[in-house]
């Protein structure tokens, strides 16, 4: 029996975001310590099989009321129905005819859900992995997350950008431009510009999550797209200069100016803030890593921050501080791409 066993790593936007949504840059990383891992083996009939993470049984009605508060009312089954019909569709817009093999399908996935570290997305990328080794599928490596956002815009109506699917492709440490001269349609998909960079130029990071808030990625960017499409003159302002803060970014990344580095990240987050009403519990994360001298930015949509650090004591702090509100703090694994 042919089995696949495919993979999707967490990642965190370390400059730019949420411009990837909005024409502009970003630079983000994965994340090896948590990951999606999506099995596909040959069966008689096409079968999703259900995993903890769609889970219907609870101890009580109080344990149930807090899983909805923590990661809503959906699992990884409709992302992963989502992905094989969109591949399906994928597959007849090139006239690439498949096999009539059938399949079974399962997911598991620890990346912290609904924190803003790419968990939906990790479950579909390894899917379309999964997928696309099954059928013999070959999907440019570029295609591949434009393919993946159109699962969720498309089939289930969830807004975002290419960000967290590109690195996710891409893995390692990457820049993006997604500005209308970097930009080309291909496949039917509108695809950015991709540069891997290597990890070894970042200084010491650390990243945080909520264990005990969360916040779907739909309620951050409905009410901010909307608001930059109706071309409000500070979030226009404000996505140019996120854009323009990522070449600076790199520059520092690259001249191994950690003192830069650690003012841009920092200022990523103060342009946020400005144009945005965010959670309390989440400006209380940031407020609470820059109160050790680190630096702080959101790490994506959700409860998760992101920045440098200088020591192990002051990691250590790190730890301590944000502990005392419920957040677990890690010094991630990033390494260039394996594949």
């Amino acid at each position: 029996m042919r089995l696949l066993r495919k993979h999707a790593f967490a990642r965190a936007g370390l400059a730019g975001n949420p411009s990837d949504g909005y024409g502009g840059k970003t630079i983000s990383f994965v994340i090896r310590d948590f990951g999606a891992e999506v099995v596909l083996y040959e069966w008689d009939q096409m079968e999703i099989v259900w995993s903890q993470e769609d889970r219907s049984r609870f101890r009580g009605i109080r344990e149930l009321a807090r899983d909805v508060r923590l990661h809503g009312y959906y699992g990884g089954i409709r992302l992963v129905k989502a992905t094989i019909k969109r591949f399906v569709d994928y597959c007849d817009e090139q006239d690439i005819s498949l096999h009539d093999g059938n399949f079974s399908v399962r997911y598991e996935s620890n990346i912290p859900r609904q924190v803003g570290l790419a968990g939906s997305s990790g479950i579909i990328i390894a899917t379309l992995r999964a997928l696309s080794e099954f059928y013999e599928v070959e999907i440019p490596l570029r295609v591949l997350p434009s393919l993946a956002l159109s699962v969720e815009t498309e089939e289930l109506g969830i807004p975002g950008g290419l960000q967290d699917r590109v690195v996710q492709v891409y893995e390692g440490l990457v820049a993006m431009d997604f500005t209308s001269a970097a930009t080309e349609t291909l496949h039917g998909l509108q695809c950015g510009s991709y540069t891997p960079l290597e990890p070894s130029l970042l200084p010491p990071i650390y990243v945080a999550y909520s264990t005990e808030t969360s916040e779907p990625t739909e309620v951050f960017h409905n009410n901010l797209r909307a608001r930059f499409h109706s071309g409000e003159p500070e979030v226009v302002d404000a996505m140019k200069r996120l854009s323009d803060l990522v070449d600076e970014v790199r520059d520092a990344l690259t001249t191994g100016d950690h003192a830069k580095l650690h003012t841009l990240i920092d200022e990523n987050y103060d342009i946020r803030a400005g144009i945005c009403r965010l959670s309390a519990s989440h400006v209380q994360m940031v407020e609470t890593a820059r109160s050790t001298g680190a630096s702080a930015k959101f790490a994506g949509s959700g409860g998760a921050i992101v920045g440098t650090f200088e020591s192990d004591s002051q990691f250590q702090q790190l730890r301590k501080e944000l502990g005392r509100i419920e957040c677990a703090v890690i010094r991630p694994r990033i390494l260039p791409c394996d594949r």
